[in-house]
């Protein structure tokens, strides 16, 4: 009894315990590494590329076979006319027939047949790899604009803060006599565009978060933790690895696969045969029979049947390395654009860095300090201020943009051939 209730329960324990140990990983933090993770195993579009490649695997294995014997049943020679006809046992002639025929491509034909399918499952697998890399940059690109959204809306913290501050120091300034009564308006207008903008930003945080929630799922919910890696791009290195991109290492199996039904095609022209046993039985009296015969395939006529598939198939094979040159140059510029793009990038990055916001967070010091002194007015701070504020926002696009440009670079040249 108690052994019945233990084998019952077994499965109910055994599953609490499979979520429990699933709870941390639900709850935890969302950093990119753990995002590229559930991409991996969430994405509807590696399921399927899975699903091909088991197809193409289990369609390979009868790919040589020969086709399935035929069961023949018949008679043969049943009268119609004379004093025995409508007789199945009268007439010396007449047989009951069983038999058996087996069709046979030839050898050409079934070697070409396991050549295709041996390249459409290196077709599969190539292109499960395509796919992964895919999807494994557009979850790190989508991590990096969500995250880089995040980082805008903390520095929305700060400028309110600084609004109130700027507030507090006109109501000060107007009681004291030296600003105007209008220029308490003039925080007021400050704090309503900060929210505009911050409007903005929780629209592009929801789409950010809906891109990533494409590819990891609900986990996309999670608050992010973690920086941007700082991925090594090796410039000088990546034009030798252009030709090993899986997009275009794809193209070798399906050159193949191509190949392959060229060279069947090519053996239409050859003779196929078959060959046919049979048994035939006759009426008591007559003894019974047995026939064997064979059949051969006549390819008299290729100039209409088997020259114009031949020429079909070679011009795919053609259409074939035409694509894949197309995708070698596409790749080639994209390759150098992101590059030249990066080191832009670099540079900007720099230059906000080291110049733009120190000099950007001096003007708002020494135009502030002009007005407390009352020699200046408020339009400049708020100038200066706003100039600021963009200056910070543009400090984070231009580092998103720098990440975006490194993972797709990263993951295109980089991850792929460590």
């Amino acid at each position: 009894m108690n052994s019945k209730r233990y084998c019952t329960g077994w499965p109910v324990a055994a599953a609490l315990a499979a979520t429990v140990q699933a709870l941390p990983s639900l709850a935890a933090p969302l950093t990119l590494d753990e995002a590229l993770r559930l991409a991996e195993y969430n994405a509807p579009s590696l399921t399927a590329q899975a699903a091909k490649l088991e197809a193409a695997n289990s369609a390979a294995i009868p790919a040589g076979e020969l086709p399935d014997p035929k069961l023949l049943l018949g008679v043969q020679n049943f009268p119609v006319g004379g004093p025995d006809r409508w007789s199945i046992d009268q007439d010396f002639m007449t047989m009951q027939m069983v038999g058996v025929m087996q069709e046979v491509p030839n050898r050409d034909k079934r070697r070409a047949r396991i050549e295709v399918a041996e390249a459409a499952v290196d077709r599969a697998a190539a292109e499960s790899r395509v796919e992964r890399l895919k999807v494994r940059q557009a979850t790190a690109l989508a991590w990096i604009s969500s995250h880089s959204v995040e980082r805008k809306q903390a520095l929305f913290q700060d400028f309110f803060r600084e609004n109130r501050l700027l507030g507090d120091t006109v109501r000060a300034q107007i009681a004291g006599g030296r600003a105007q009564a209008a220029d308490a308006v003039t925080p007021k207008q400050e704090a309503a565009l900060l929210a505009e903008q911050q409007d903005e930003l929780i629209r592009l945080r929801v789409q950010a978060r809906a891109a990533l929630r494409r590819w990891i799922g609900p986990a996309a919910d999670e608050p992010l933790a973690g920086s941007v890696p700082a991925w090594p791009i090796a410039a000088e290195g990546y034009a030798h690895k252009l030709q090993r991109n899986p997009a275009l290492t794809a193209f070798a199996p399906i050159t193949r696969e191509a190949q392959a039904k060229v060279r069947e095609a090519q053996a239409e022209k050859q003779s196929d045969w078959s060959w046919e046993l049979d048994y035939q039985r006759r009426g008591r009296e007559f003894g019974d029979m047995v026939s064997v015969q064979f059949s051969f395939d006549l390819p008299l006529f290729p100039g209409s049947r088997q020259n114009p598939k031949i020429a079909a198939r070679h011009a795919e094979l053609n259409q074939l390395e035409a694509e894949r040159e197309v995708l070698a140059r596409e790749h080639a510029q994209q390759l150098e654009e992101d590059l030249a793009e990066y080191q832009r990038l670099n540079r900007a990055v720099r230059r906000s860095q080291d110049s733009l916001l120190p000099l950007a967070k001096e003007k708002v010091e020494l135009t502030m300090a002009s007005y407390r002194a009352g020699k200046g007015d408020l339009a400049p701070v708020i100038a200066a201020r706003r100039e600021l504020i963009e200056a910070r926002l543009k400090q984070i696009d231009f580092e998103e943009l720098r990440a975006l440009t490194s993972a797709r670079l990263y993951f295109t040249y980089g991850e792929n051939h460590q």
